[in-house]
């Protein structure tokens, strides 16, 4: 499992994929990404310093991820983060949160006082049906605009069995017209039950080949191009 990591091409940024207490959700049908965590806080602690410790500041922004949402870590490695946040003088910061703590993003920013906090959500779909009741996201919002006044970025899920063309658009549309940015993640097999739609996910390479030149949208066509987790390709 590689925990630390820099992305080079867009938005280049520091990333590290820290240890977190369980997903407080942890119902999403498509996810198995849960079983990277622990209950034992003074574990999760020891084990996000040594990580922590190859942050070197050099492009001034760090993205920091883990097995849930931020509010899923420690106060202690929230504290951790801080100090060296400060300490390499780090300008920018982006955390992810599940939509159910939109209301508590606030407590973060007030945590990291003068830094550039940003948040982003994997909200995977815009169309509901699909989203909660197959993917079970437990994700509800009125519209793009609301989930836009709450987050600056979104990831997008495209490639699952039961996805249609139609519905891809409406979300890459609805990205491109209400978010500062984006992640897509082309959804790879799993060790769940949800399958990939190879073609599906052919048709979006040709149709949306252009995303690739647009400096706000990232495309992870392996769940590992970010340069952390496991290495499981097709």
């Amino acid at each position: 499992m590689i925990r630390y990591s820099r992305i080079l091409e867009k938005n280049p940024r520091e990333i590290v994929l820290l240890k977190s207490r369980p997903c407080t959700w942890a119902r999403c049908f498509f996810c198995d990404y849960i079983h990277d965590n622990c209950k034992d806080d003074t574990s999760i602690i020891q084990f996000n310093k040594e990580i922590l410790k190859d942050i070197t500041g050099n492009f001034k922004k760090l993205e920091v991820i883990n097995s849930a949402s931020v509010f899923e870590l420690p106060k202690e490695c929230l504290q951790d983060i801080k100090d060296i946040v400060y300490g390499k003088d780090i300008k920018e910061l982006y955390f992810e949160s599940h939509y159910m703590y939109k209301n508590r993003l606030q407590e973060i920013r007030d945590f990291f006082p003068d830094i550039d906090v940003k948040f982003k959500s994997g909200i995977e779909t815009f169309h509901n049906e699909f989203r909660n009741n197959y993917l079970k996201k437990g994700v509800n919002f009125n519209s793009p605009q609301e989930v836009a006044a709450h987050f600056d970025s979104i990831c997008l899920l495209v490639g699952i069995k039961g996805q249609t063309k139609g519905m891809v658009s409406q979300d890459i549309d609805l990205l491109l017209k209400y978010f500062k940015r984006g992640c897509i993640n082309i959804y790879m097999e799993n060790s769940t039950p949800v399958k990939a739609d190879l073609e599906l996910i052919s048709w979006f390479k040709k149709e949306y080949s252009y995303l690739k030149d647009m400096d706000n949208i990232e495309i992870l066509w392996n769940n590992t191009d970010f340069g952390v987790g496991e290495k499981d390709e097709y």
